[in-house]
């Protein structure tokens, strides 16, 4: 068996865990570039997915906690969806992937890690993205460090919130 050091991994297995939804602010008294929030207003909410599939990868939620699309009344569906285009247009500009993934997984049987607070995965792709090391090791290898992602990706969506206001 091969072995695979990374210890910057223990920081995360040692740590604190989060207290309350991930994806309830208010619930977490916590800056939001800790927390990975990119983007907050009334009714959504965008943060950096912390086990991401790849670089990039963003969830988008309702700012209600509700586990379901039915829960959402139009003007808060409205919102969700133009922030998930909004949320695309700047990866496409900051990160150029040659395609997304972007998907709910509703329901814990159907991979929802959080299913109680409904969110889109949105996942960036390159070309020949998938190497060996998931496939053969199921490791997934993230080529820059979420905080160096996150802080290329902020001042999108700080642009963003001033157009908003």
């Amino acid at each position: 068996m091969k072995v695979l050091w990374a210890p910057w991994r223990m920081e995360y297995v040692l740590g604190q865990k989060e207290p309350g939804c991930p994806f309830c602010p208010a619930e977490v008294d916590l800056p939001d570039e800790d927390r990975l929030i990119l983007y907050a207003d009334s009714q959504t909410l965008v943060i950096m997915n912390k086990f991401p599939y790849n670089t990039g990868h963003l969830l988008v939620c309702p700012r209600r906690h509700v586990p379901e699309l039915h829960d959402l009344g139009d003007q808060e569906l409205l919102a969700l969806q133009k922030m998930v285009r909004d949320c695309l247009e700047i990866l496409r500009k900051v990160m150029q992937p040659d395609g997304f993934n972007v998907g709910l997984n509703l329901g814990r049987v159907a991979g929802a890690g959080i299913p109680e607070h409904l969110h889109y995965q949105i996942v960036p792709r390159w070309q020949g993205d998938v190497n060996f090391m998931t496939v053969f090791a199921d490791i997934r290898v993230v080529p820059e460090h979420i905080l160096a992602t996150y802080r290329r990706l902020f001042p999108h969506f700080e642009k963003l919130r001033s157009h908003a206001d």
